[in-house]
């Protein structure tokens, strides 16, 4: 009896070892995978900082050519600095161009003794480019009047141009300059919201208006003050734009492969029961960009033609890869 036992026991260790190491090495790959995974979808910081302030170049560009060549010619009173400019400059105390550069050092200078560095060195750069930038068109091509004789068409480009570029400024975390610093100042003070100060420097601004511009053009500016508001808020929504999906499929291993190697997202599988037939379900949920979604929609209609999908569109979602 105890030599059979002897003789049992060696073959058990020899049959157990060989599943333990075959486990241990495959779940090691795993998670190797899954580091890779991780590491590869990390932003390069310094593609991240050209990035950010290309695009700041590109919407302050988009800034100052909705307000010299609608805002200014026009006469238009909305928008903080550039429509106090406005009236600077129909005063005949110094060009708008210049009244603006003037202005934003001022402000910046402001900002810099009550703010310290709060509002970043992006807004300092948005703001002196948009600043010079204004500045130097004033003798690169003088505008001396409107570019059309209809007034509202150009009212719709001096609202939209710059409402485009405030909205990738927002989105990017910076700012224009000008009266934002002065809305900051007032939030950290006076603990007045900064969407309450800016509304409330625009609506001070456009008032002032009144007393030295004809009733029409006053009146355009009232319209352009509140047209500003509704257009940056519905652009930054849709740039902030995503799909949140729900699949009902039959092969969630696959469709969770595409999204999370080909489409770097991730996905949350869930097991879910029909309420007619009772019969287990697969469900995958996911967030992604309308880009994205886009190609899984492709992607289903190939690989699993019945999968159920209802798509919900979505102006915000936190969380990793998206808004923090």
């Amino acid at each position: 009896m105890g030599i059979k036992l002897e003789k049992v026991q060696p073959k058990v260790t020899k049959e157990v070892k060989p599943k333990v190491k075959k486990e241990v090495q495959t779940v090691t790959v795993k998670l190797e995978t899954k580091e890779k995974v991780e590491i590869t979808e990390q932003h390069n910081p310094v593609k991240k900082i050209v990035s950010d302030y290309l695009l700041i170049t590109f919407s302050v560009i988009l800034i100052m050519m909705g307000s010299y060549y609608f805002k200014f010619p026009n006469d238009f009173t909305f928008g903080g600095v550039t429509g106090l400019s406005v009236v600077i400059g129909k005063l005949k105390l110094m060009t708008p161009g210049t009244a603006n550069l003037v202005l934003n050092i001022i402000l910046l200078i402001i900002g810099f003794f009550f703010l310290g560095r709060g509002f970043g060195v992006k807004t300092v750069y948005s703001s002196l480019l948009l600043s010079f930038g204004l500045y130097i068109m004033e003798f690169i091509d003088p505008v001396t009047a409107p570019l059309t004789d209809e007034p509202f068409l150009e009212l719709i480009f001096a609202v939209a141009l710059p409402a485009a570029g405030a909205a990738i400024l927002f989105r990017i975390g910076a700012s224009g300059g000008g009266t934002d610093i002065i809305a900051m100042i007032i939030n950290k003070y006076l603990k007045i919201s900064v969407g309450k100060a800016l509304l409330w420097s625009d609506v001070l601004i456009t008032l002032s208006s009144v007393f030295i511009l004809s009733f029409k053009t006053f009146l355009f500016s009232v319209l352009g003050m509140f047209l500003k508001s509704f257009v940056i808020d519905d652009m930054i929504e849709s740039m902030n734009q995503s799909k949140y999906m729900n699949i009902i499929c039959t092969k969630p291993d696959l469709i969770c492969e595409y999204i999370t190697h080909e489409l770097k997202r991730s996905a949350t599988i869930c097991q879910a029961e029909g309420a007619y037939s009772h019969t287990q379900k697969n469900l995958i949920l996911t967030a992604m960009k309308p880009a994205q979604a886009n190609k899984l929609r492709a992607y289903l209609a190939k690989v699993d033609p019945t999968a159920f999908t209802t798509i919900i569109k979505t102006s915000e979602i936190i969380g990793k890869g998206f808004l923090k």
